[in-house]
Protein backbone atom coordinates (compact mmCIF):
# COMPACT_ATOMS: atom_id res chain seq x y z
CA UNK A 1 0.00 0.00 0.00
CA UNK A 2 1.35 3.42 -0.92
CA UNK A 3 1.15 6.63 1.10
CA UNK A 4 0.56 10.14 -0.23
CA UNK A 5 3.13 12.57 -1.72
CA UNK A 6 5.26 14.63 0.61
CA UNK A 7 5.23 18.41 0.58
CA UNK A 8 8.66 20.03 0.81
CA UNK A 9 9.67 21.16 4.29
CA UNK A 10 11.65 24.41 4.07
CA UNK A 11 14.99 24.62 5.87
CA UNK A 12 15.27 27.20 8.62
CA UNK A 13 18.30 28.90 10.14
CA UNK A 14 19.48 27.45 13.43
CA UNK A 15 18.30 24.26 15.09
CA UNK A 16 15.08 23.32 16.81
CA UNK A 17 14.52 22.17 20.38
CA UNK A 18 14.16 18.67 21.78
CA UNK A 19 10.52 17.84 22.32
CA UNK A 20 8.90 17.60 25.76
CA UNK A 21 5.58 15.83 25.42
CA UNK A 22 2.88 14.31 27.61
CA UNK A 23 3.26 10.56 28.10
CA UNK A 24 0.03 8.80 29.02
CA UNK A 25 1.90 5.95 30.72
CA UNK A 26 3.70 8.19 33.22
CA UNK A 27 1.04 10.87 33.34
CA UNK A 28 3.52 13.70 32.85
CA UNK A 29 5.84 15.44 30.44
CA UNK A 30 8.89 13.57 29.19
CA UNK A 31 11.76 14.88 27.12
CA UNK A 32 12.21 12.73 24.05
CA UNK A 33 15.80 12.09 23.07
CA UNK A 34 15.74 10.06 19.87
CA UNK A 35 18.93 9.08 18.13
CA UNK A 36 19.76 10.40 14.67
CA UNK A 37 16.61 8.66 13.40
CA UNK A 38 13.42 9.29 15.40
CA UNK A 39 10.84 6.47 15.25
CA UNK A 40 7.09 6.98 15.45
CA UNK A 41 4.07 4.75 14.89
CA UNK A 42 0.62 6.30 14.51
CA UNK A 43 -2.49 4.15 14.30
CA UNK A 44 -4.35 4.69 11.06
CA UNK A 45 -7.94 4.61 9.90
CA UNK A 46 -10.45 1.85 9.42
CA UNK A 47 -11.53 2.94 5.93
CA UNK A 48 -15.29 2.61 5.95
CA UNK A 49 -15.98 6.34 5.75
CA UNK A 50 -14.26 9.58 4.85
CA UNK A 51 -11.73 11.49 6.95
CA UNK A 52 -13.53 13.52 9.58
CA UNK A 53 -12.08 16.37 11.63
CA UNK A 54 -11.40 14.11 14.60
CA UNK A 55 -9.07 12.08 12.39
CA UNK A 56 -7.51 15.23 10.98
CA UNK A 57 -6.83 16.65 14.44
CA UNK A 58 -5.05 13.46 15.50
CA UNK A 59 -2.84 13.24 12.41
CA UNK A 60 -2.12 16.96 12.66
CA UNK A 61 -0.73 16.44 16.17
CA UNK A 62 1.72 13.78 15.04
CA UNK A 63 2.62 15.75 11.95
CA UNK A 64 3.81 18.45 14.37
CA UNK A 65 5.92 15.86 16.20
CA UNK A 66 7.65 15.03 12.93
CA UNK A 67 8.20 18.68 12.07
CA UNK A 68 9.78 19.38 15.47
CA UNK A 69 12.13 16.43 14.98
CA UNK A 70 13.02 17.46 11.42
CA UNK A 71 13.86 20.93 12.74
CA UNK A 72 16.42 19.31 15.07
CA UNK A 73 18.11 17.92 11.92
CA UNK A 74 17.01 14.35 12.67
CA UNK A 75 15.58 11.93 10.19
CA UNK A 76 12.11 10.61 10.99
CA UNK A 77 11.00 7.04 10.43
CA UNK A 78 7.22 7.23 10.50
CA UNK A 79 4.96 4.18 10.17
CA UNK A 80 1.17 4.15 9.89
CA UNK A 81 -1.28 1.30 9.33
CA UNK A 82 -4.65 0.98 7.65
CA UNK A 83 -7.10 -1.46 9.27
CA UNK A 84 -8.49 -2.54 5.91
CA UNK A 85 -10.36 -5.55 7.29
CA UNK A 86 -12.41 -5.21 10.48
CA UNK A 87 -15.97 -5.62 11.71
CA UNK A 88 -17.10 -2.00 11.10
CA UNK A 89 -15.78 -2.09 7.53
CA UNK A 90 -17.49 -5.39 6.76
CA UNK A 91 -20.74 -4.23 8.37
CA UNK A 92 -20.75 -0.99 6.34
CA UNK A 93 -20.09 -2.92 3.12
CA UNK A 94 -23.05 -5.22 3.82
CA UNK A 95 -25.28 -2.29 4.73
CA UNK A 96 -24.47 -0.45 1.52
CA UNK A 97 -24.38 -3.54 -0.73
CA UNK A 98 -20.73 -2.96 -1.63
CA UNK A 99 -17.71 -5.18 -1.97
CA UNK A 100 -15.67 -4.59 1.20
CA UNK A 101 -12.38 -4.37 -0.68
CA UNK A 102 -13.73 -1.70 -3.01
CA UNK A 103 -15.08 0.28 -0.06
CA UNK A 104 -11.72 0.11 1.71
CA UNK A 105 -9.78 1.12 -1.40
CA UNK A 106 -12.08 4.06 -2.16
CA UNK A 107 -12.01 5.49 1.36
CA UNK A 108 -8.25 4.96 1.71
CA UNK A 109 -7.74 6.88 -1.54
CA UNK A 110 -9.90 9.72 -0.23
CA UNK A 111 -7.92 9.72 3.02
CA UNK A 112 -4.72 10.14 1.01
CA UNK A 113 -6.24 13.08 -0.85
CA UNK A 114 -7.25 14.74 2.42
CA UNK A 115 -3.81 14.22 3.95
CA UNK A 116 -2.15 15.67 0.85
CA UNK A 117 -4.43 18.72 0.92
CA UNK A 118 -3.71 19.29 4.62
CA UNK A 119 0.06 18.97 4.02
CA UNK A 120 0.46 16.09 6.46
CA UNK A 121 3.88 14.49 6.04
CA UNK A 122 3.44 10.92 4.79
CA UNK A 123 4.71 7.81 6.56
CA UNK A 124 7.74 6.00 5.22
CA UNK A 125 5.71 2.79 5.50
CA UNK A 126 1.94 2.74 5.01
CA UNK A 127 0.79 -0.80 5.68
CA UNK A 128 -2.63 -2.41 5.41
CA UNK A 129 -3.79 -5.11 7.81
CA UNK A 130 -4.40 -7.52 4.95
CA UNK A 131 -0.89 -7.22 3.57
CA UNK A 132 0.48 -7.66 7.12
CA UNK A 133 -1.23 -11.03 7.67
CA UNK A 134 1.84 -13.11 6.66
CA UNK A 135 3.74 -11.40 9.47
CA UNK A 136 0.89 -11.58 11.96
CA UNK A 137 0.34 -15.35 11.84
CA UNK A 138 3.77 -16.35 13.19
CA UNK A 139 3.45 -13.86 16.05
CA UNK A 140 0.14 -15.39 17.14
CA UNK A 141 1.68 -18.86 16.86
CA UNK A 142 4.58 -17.77 19.05
CA UNK A 143 2.24 -16.35 21.69
CA UNK A 144 0.19 -19.55 21.68
CA UNK A 145 3.25 -21.79 21.86
CA UNK A 146 4.60 -19.71 24.78
CA UNK A 147 1.38 -20.22 26.72
CA UNK A 148 0.39 -16.57 26.40
CA UNK A 149 -2.58 -17.35 24.14
CA UNK A 150 -5.34 -19.93 24.11
CA UNK A 151 -8.11 -21.24 21.87
CA UNK A 152 -11.81 -20.73 22.46
CA UNK A 153 -14.19 -22.26 19.91
CA UNK A 154 -11.62 -21.83 17.17
CA UNK A 155 -10.71 -18.25 18.07
CA UNK A 156 -7.33 -17.44 19.62
CA UNK A 157 -7.18 -15.08 22.60
CA UNK A 158 -4.25 -13.35 24.29
CA UNK A 159 -3.96 -13.77 28.05
CA UNK A 160 -3.41 -10.33 29.57
CA UNK A 161 -2.09 -11.99 32.72
CA UNK A 162 0.95 -13.19 30.74
CA UNK A 163 2.35 -9.64 30.75
CA UNK A 164 3.46 -8.34 34.17
CA UNK A 165 3.34 -4.80 32.74
CA UNK A 166 -0.29 -5.00 31.61
CA UNK A 167 -2.14 -1.84 32.65
CA UNK A 168 0.89 0.46 32.65
CA UNK A 169 -0.07 2.33 29.46
CA UNK A 170 -3.56 3.52 30.40
CA UNK A 171 -3.33 3.10 34.19
CA UNK A 172 -7.05 2.32 34.33
CA UNK A 173 -8.53 0.04 36.97
CA UNK A 174 -10.22 -3.25 36.07
CA UNK A 175 -13.75 -1.87 36.12
CA UNK A 176 -12.93 0.96 33.74
CA UNK A 177 -11.02 -1.43 31.48
CA UNK A 178 -13.96 -3.80 31.32
CA UNK A 179 -16.38 -1.01 30.43
CA UNK A 180 -14.07 0.38 27.76
CA UNK A 181 -13.42 -3.08 26.35
CA UNK A 182 -17.15 -3.57 25.78
CA UNK A 183 -17.46 -0.10 24.27
CA UNK A 184 -14.40 -0.31 22.00
CA UNK A 185 -14.58 -3.62 20.18
CA UNK A 186 -13.83 -6.15 22.92
CA UNK A 187 -16.03 -8.97 24.18
CA UNK A 188 -15.57 -9.04 27.99
CA UNK A 189 -18.81 -10.97 28.53
CA UNK A 190 -17.97 -13.91 26.27
CA UNK A 191 -18.19 -17.16 28.26
CA UNK A 192 -15.06 -19.29 28.48
CA UNK A 193 -12.44 -16.53 28.45
CA UNK A 194 -9.75 -16.80 31.12
CA UNK A 195 -10.01 -13.08 31.82
CA UNK A 196 -12.83 -10.84 30.57
CA UNK A 197 -10.23 -8.40 29.23
CA UNK A 198 -8.40 -10.95 27.07
CA UNK A 199 -8.41 -9.66 23.46
CA UNK A 200 -8.75 -11.71 20.32
CA UNK A 201 -5.61 -12.42 18.34
CA UNK A 202 -7.07 -14.55 15.55
CA UNK A 203 -10.72 -14.90 14.60
CA UNK A 204 -11.91 -18.16 13.08
CA UNK A 205 -13.96 -17.80 9.85
CA UNK A 206 -17.46 -16.37 10.09
CA UNK A 207 -20.05 -17.09 7.44
CA UNK A 208 -19.98 -14.56 4.65
CA UNK A 209 -16.78 -12.90 5.89
CA UNK A 210 -13.27 -13.03 4.40
CA UNK A 211 -10.60 -15.28 5.87
CA UNK A 212 -6.96 -16.12 5.18
CA UNK A 213 -4.60 -19.02 5.67
CA UNK A 214 -3.40 -18.90 9.27
CA UNK A 215 -0.98 -21.84 9.17
CA UNK A 216 -1.39 -23.87 12.34
CA UNK A 217 -4.03 -21.39 13.52
CA UNK A 218 -6.40 -22.43 10.77
CA UNK A 219 -8.16 -20.02 8.44
CA UNK A 220 -9.33 -16.71 9.86
CA UNK A 221 -8.38 -13.06 10.18
CA UNK A 222 -6.32 -11.07 12.70
CA UNK A 223 -7.51 -9.21 15.74
CA UNK A 224 -7.13 -5.47 15.86
CA UNK A 225 -4.21 -5.07 18.27
CA UNK A 226 -1.83 -7.69 16.90
CA UNK A 227 -2.05 -5.99 13.50
CA UNK A 228 -0.29 -2.86 14.72
CA UNK A 229 2.20 -4.87 16.78
CA UNK A 230 3.32 -6.90 13.77
CA UNK A 231 3.74 -3.80 11.62
CA UNK A 232 5.55 -1.80 14.31
CA UNK A 233 7.94 -4.60 15.24
CA UNK A 234 8.72 -5.26 11.59
CA UNK A 235 9.44 -1.66 10.66
CA UNK A 236 10.51 0.01 13.92
CA UNK A 237 11.47 -2.65 16.44
CA UNK A 238 10.98 -2.43 20.20
CA UNK A 239 11.50 0.75 22.15
CA UNK A 240 10.58 3.17 19.40
CA UNK A 241 10.10 6.78 20.42
CA UNK A 242 6.37 7.53 20.14
CA UNK A 243 3.22 5.44 19.87
CA UNK A 244 0.51 7.86 18.81
CA UNK A 245 -3.22 8.02 18.28
CA UNK A 246 -6.42 9.45 19.64
CA UNK A 247 -7.11 9.32 23.37
CA UNK A 248 -9.71 6.61 22.77
CA UNK A 249 -6.88 4.27 21.73
CA UNK A 250 -5.07 4.30 25.07
CA UNK A 251 -7.31 1.41 26.09
CA UNK A 252 -7.71 -1.16 24.82
CA UNK A 253 -5.68 -0.72 21.65
CA UNK A 254 -2.37 0.64 22.90
CA UNK A 255 -2.54 -1.22 26.19
CA UNK A 256 -3.07 -4.56 24.46
CA UNK A 257 -0.52 -3.85 21.75
CA UNK A 258 2.15 -3.08 24.31
CA UNK A 259 1.44 -6.33 26.15
CA UNK A 260 1.52 -8.39 22.96
CA UNK A 261 4.91 -6.95 22.01
CA UNK A 262 6.40 -7.20 25.49
CA UNK A 263 5.48 -10.87 25.85
CA UNK A 264 6.72 -11.63 22.33
CA UNK A 265 10.11 -10.01 22.84
CA UNK A 266 10.67 -10.18 26.58
CA UNK A 267 11.55 -6.48 26.41
CA UNK A 268 9.89 -3.42 27.96
CA UNK A 269 8.60 -0.92 26.98
CA UNK A 270 7.08 -1.31 23.55
CA UNK A 271 7.28 2.48 23.06
CA UNK A 272 9.17 5.11 25.03
CA UNK A 273 6.17 7.45 25.09
CA UNK A 274 2.46 6.96 24.51
CA UNK A 275 1.02 10.18 23.14
CA UNK A 276 -2.70 10.73 22.73
CA UNK A 277 -4.68 13.48 21.03
CA UNK A 278 -7.97 14.80 22.35
CA UNK A 279 -11.40 14.30 20.84
CA UNK A 280 -13.26 16.72 18.58
CA UNK A 281 -16.97 17.18 19.22
CA UNK A 282 -19.91 18.40 17.16
CA UNK A 283 -23.17 19.52 18.77
CA UNK A 284 -21.93 18.49 22.21
CA UNK A 285 -20.86 14.93 21.36
CA UNK A 286 -17.57 13.43 20.24
CA UNK A 287 -17.40 13.05 16.46
CA UNK A 288 -18.00 9.38 15.86
CA UNK A 289 -18.80 7.26 12.84
CA UNK A 290 -21.21 5.25 14.96
CA UNK A 291 -23.10 8.42 15.91
CA UNK A 292 -22.90 9.98 12.46
CA UNK A 293 -22.14 13.48 13.82
CA UNK A 294 -19.24 14.09 11.49
CA UNK A 295 -17.70 16.96 9.58
CA UNK A 296 -15.61 15.59 6.72
CA UNK A 297 -12.42 17.19 5.42
CA UNK A 298 -13.40 16.28 1.88
CA UNK A 299 -16.79 17.97 2.27
CA UNK A 300 -15.18 21.19 3.49
CA UNK A 301 -12.77 21.08 0.57
CA UNK A 302 -15.62 20.60 -1.92
CA UNK A 303 -17.35 23.60 -0.35
CA UNK A 304 -14.30 25.68 -1.21
CA UNK A 305 -12.69 25.92 2.23
CA UNK A 306 -8.93 26.41 1.92
CA UNK A 307 -7.16 23.36 3.46
CA UNK A 308 -4.73 25.79 5.10
CA UNK A 309 -7.67 27.29 7.01
CA UNK A 310 -8.79 23.81 8.10
CA UNK A 311 -5.30 23.17 9.39
CA UNK A 312 -5.21 26.49 11.23
CA UNK A 313 -8.52 25.62 12.87
CA UNK A 314 -6.99 22.38 14.13
CA UNK A 315 -3.85 24.15 15.31
CA UNK A 316 -5.86 26.68 17.31
CA UNK A 317 -6.58 23.99 19.94
CA UNK A 318 -3.98 22.18 22.01
CA UNK A 319 -3.59 18.65 20.70
CA UNK A 320 -4.51 17.06 24.05
CA UNK A 321 -7.64 19.15 24.54
CA UNK A 322 -11.16 17.96 23.82
CA UNK A 323 -12.89 20.69 21.84
CA UNK A 324 -15.90 21.38 19.66
CA UNK A 325 -15.99 22.21 15.97
CA UNK A 326 -18.19 25.19 15.15
CA UNK A 327 -18.64 27.61 12.29
CA UNK A 328 -16.97 30.24 14.46
CA UNK A 329 -13.83 28.10 14.82
CA UNK A 330 -13.57 27.82 11.05
CA UNK A 331 -14.27 31.51 10.45
CA UNK A 332 -11.56 32.51 12.93
CA UNK A 333 -9.10 30.32 11.01
CA UNK A 334 -10.16 31.78 7.65
CA UNK A 335 -9.64 35.30 9.00
CA UNK A 336 -6.28 34.41 10.53
CA UNK A 337 -5.06 32.90 7.26
CA UNK A 338 -6.03 36.06 5.39
CA UNK A 339 -4.18 38.28 7.93
CA UNK A 340 -1.05 36.15 7.76
CA UNK A 341 -1.02 36.03 3.98
CA UNK A 342 -1.46 39.78 3.78
CA UNK A 343 1.39 40.27 6.24
CA UNK A 344 3.89 38.10 4.34
CA UNK A 345 2.91 39.58 0.97
CA UNK A 346 4.70 42.85 1.77
CA UNK A 347 8.29 43.32 0.57
CA UNK A 348 9.68 43.84 4.08
CA UNK A 349 8.61 43.83 7.71
CA UNK A 350 9.64 43.52 11.35
CA UNK A 351 12.52 41.16 12.07
CA UNK A 352 11.33 37.54 12.28
CA UNK A 353 14.32 35.94 14.03
CA UNK A 354 12.67 36.09 17.46
CA UNK A 355 9.40 34.79 16.01
CA UNK A 356 11.08 31.64 14.68
CA UNK A 357 12.47 30.90 18.14
CA UNK A 358 9.08 31.57 19.73
CA UNK A 359 7.43 29.03 17.43
CA UNK A 360 10.16 26.51 18.20
CA UNK A 361 9.83 27.04 21.95
CA UNK A 362 6.05 26.70 21.82
CA UNK A 363 6.07 23.45 19.86
CA UNK A 364 8.87 21.93 21.93
CA UNK A 365 6.68 22.55 24.99
CA UNK A 366 4.18 19.71 24.47
CA UNK A 367 3.23 20.88 20.98
CA UNK A 368 1.68 24.14 22.16
CA UNK A 369 0.40 25.13 18.74
CA UNK A 370 -1.99 27.82 20.08
CA UNK A 371 1.02 29.63 21.58
CA UNK A 372 2.81 29.36 18.24
CA UNK A 373 -0.20 30.84 16.43
CA UNK A 374 -0.32 33.69 18.94
CA UNK A 375 3.34 34.47 18.23
CA UNK A 376 2.67 34.69 14.49
CA UNK A 377 -0.40 36.85 15.20
CA UNK A 378 1.79 39.32 17.12
CA UNK A 379 4.24 39.54 14.23
CA UNK A 380 1.40 40.08 11.74
CA UNK A 381 -0.07 42.80 13.99
CA UNK A 382 3.30 44.57 14.13
CA UNK A 383 3.55 44.30 10.37
CA UNK A 384 0.14 45.95 9.99
CA UNK A 385 0.66 48.76 12.53
CA UNK A 386 4.37 49.53 12.37
CA UNK A 387 5.83 47.71 9.38
CA UNK A 388 9.58 47.22 9.26
CA UNK A 389 12.65 47.38 7.10
CA UNK A 390 13.86 43.77 7.13
CA UNK A 391 13.52 42.61 3.53
CA UNK A 392 13.95 38.95 4.48
CA UNK A 393 11.39 38.89 7.28
CA UNK A 394 8.20 38.04 5.36
CA UNK A 395 9.95 35.20 3.55
CA UNK A 396 11.36 33.81 6.79
CA UNK A 397 7.93 33.94 8.44
CA UNK A 398 6.40 32.15 5.49
CA UNK A 399 9.06 29.42 5.57
CA UNK A 400 8.80 29.01 9.35
CA UNK A 401 5.01 28.71 9.30
CA UNK A 402 5.28 26.14 6.52
CA UNK A 403 8.15 24.13 8.04
CA UNK A 404 6.93 24.07 11.65
CA UNK A 405 3.16 24.39 11.39
CA UNK A 406 2.53 22.88 7.95
CA UNK A 407 0.61 25.93 6.70
CA UNK A 408 1.50 27.26 3.25
CA UNK A 409 1.24 31.04 3.02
Amino acid sequence: MHAWPASEVPALPGTGRDLRIHDTATGGLVTLDPGPVARIYVCGITPYDATHLGHAATYNAFDLVQRVWLDTKRQVHYVQNVTDVDDPLLERAVRDGQDWTELAERETALFREDMTALRMLPPAHYIGAVEAIPGIVPLVERLRDAGAAYELDGDIYFSVESDPHFGEVSNYDADVMRALSAERGGDPDRPGKKNPLDPMLWMAPREGEPSWDGGSLGRGRPGWHIECVAIALDHLGMGFDVQGGGSDLAFPHHEMGASHAQVLTGEHPFAKAYVHAGMVALHGEKMSKSKGNLVFVSTLRREGVDPAAIRLALLSHHYRADWEWTDAVLQEAVDRLARWRAAVSRPDGPSADVLVEEIRDALANDLDAPAALAAVDRWADRQQTDGGTDEGAPGLVSRAVDALLGVAL
